[in-house]
């Protein structure tokens, strides 16, 4: 018979490894599952879309809705784009007719400034009138800026007289520079872009004001700019020639900074009759008044007509209250009190 430790051996080691490999392959499954644990892996969602933010000019849009007395308010339709209008008709059985008054940047149909009071105050001229609110620039917004050259990088002195040093930065610096140089034509054209963009979408805000005026059976239509809005509304009467429009007002007029053609190219070569206000005092305003002045003189039966005034910085009611007269006496000049 075998001894016994001999029988017992085997199955001592037997006790000792399988215990092992049990737990070895718990811990460490087979590979073959990885794959299906992989393929059950629920696909990841993308982020939600933040909606637009509305412009700036729907935003202040709403606030005058807020106080504006509501029989004031029209909402117009140009295109896709919904805008809000600020009407006053004439305090008068028989109007002269409208106005349109176009704001310019960063104003609002109700501006304190030239707006407000002369959309108040034409109705008691005889005269409607139609204060609209036009879109945001986005020319402005992608206006190139002016950037400082940079100082020249400091070269360490320890490494000034070490020729592998050297070349990366001299390739570095041109590698900007080929950048700067790649990237500023797209930003012309882009802006390009965005400035007929920007026209378009104004142009058919005062198509939408001059069809409402229509609309209330005006007899004879003006169209007032202001700053900025002057040149828009002077490019728009010179690039669309609308025959109802019968004359044309500017007040401070301003061209934006990106707008091509320039102002004075535009206002003296319109086919009705315009008037240039603007204000003596400032002189960037006055030579560029000037040079307005200067082209309608070079033109044969020229219809356009200068007013200056003076700036009136501590009383502004009372330059407010001089421009109104001003606008009044010239589209009713038999009334003109001044």
């Amino acid at each position: 018979m075998p001894p016994v430790y001999r029988l017992a051996l085997p199955a001592l080691c037997l006790s000792l490894i399988l215990p092992w490999a049990f737990s070895v392959e718990a811990a460490d499954p087979a590979p073959a599952t990885q794959p299906d644990a992989a393929a059950e892996k629920p696909a990841e969602e993308k982020p939600a879309e933040r909606q637009p933010l509305p412009e700036r000019s729907q935003e202040e849009a709403a606030a005058l809705e807020r106080k504006i007395p509501a029989q004031e308010q029209q909402q117009l339709q140009a295109g896709s784009d919904t805008f809000l209008a600020l009407w006053k008709p004439a305090n008068t059985p028989e109007p002269k007719g409208a106005v349109i008054i176009v704001p310019g940047a960063g104003e609002t149909a109700d501006w304190p400034q030239a707006i407000g009071p002369l959309r108040r105050n034409l109705p008691n001229a005889q005269w409607s009138s139609l204060s609209i609110t036009l879109p945001d620039l986005q020319s402005d917004a992608i206006a190139p800026r002016v950037a400082e050259t940079p100082p020249a990088p400091k070269v360490p002195d320890t490494a000034s007289k070490d020729s592998t040093t050297a070349a990366p930065i001299e390739q570095a610096a041109g590698g900007e520079a080929g950048e700067a140089d790649v990237a500023d034509k797209p930003v012309a054209e882009t802006s390009e872009e965005q400035s007929k963009a920007d026209a378009e979408r104004i142009f058919t805000r005062i198509d939408a004001a001059i069809a409402f005026a229509e609309q209330q059976s005006a007899r004879s239509i003006v169209v007032l700019g202001h700053g900025t809005g002057a040149y828009w509304a002077a490019r728009y009467l010179s690039e669309k020639q609308p025959s109802q429009v019968e004359r044309f007002v500017m007040i401070a007029a301003q061209t934006p900074v990106q707008a091509k053609p320039e102002l004075d190219e535009l206002a003296p070569n319109l086919k009705l009759p315009t008037a240039d206000i603007f204000y003596m005092d400032k002189p960037l305003d006055r030579n560029t008044a000037l040079a307005r002045l200067q082209a309608s003189k070079r033109l044969k039966d020229s219809t356009f007509s200068q007013v200056s005034l003076k700036a009136l910085p501590g009383d502004s009611k009372a330059q407010q209250e001089q421009l109104v007269r001003r606008v009044r006496g010239w589209l009713n000049p038999q009334n003109a009190a001044d």
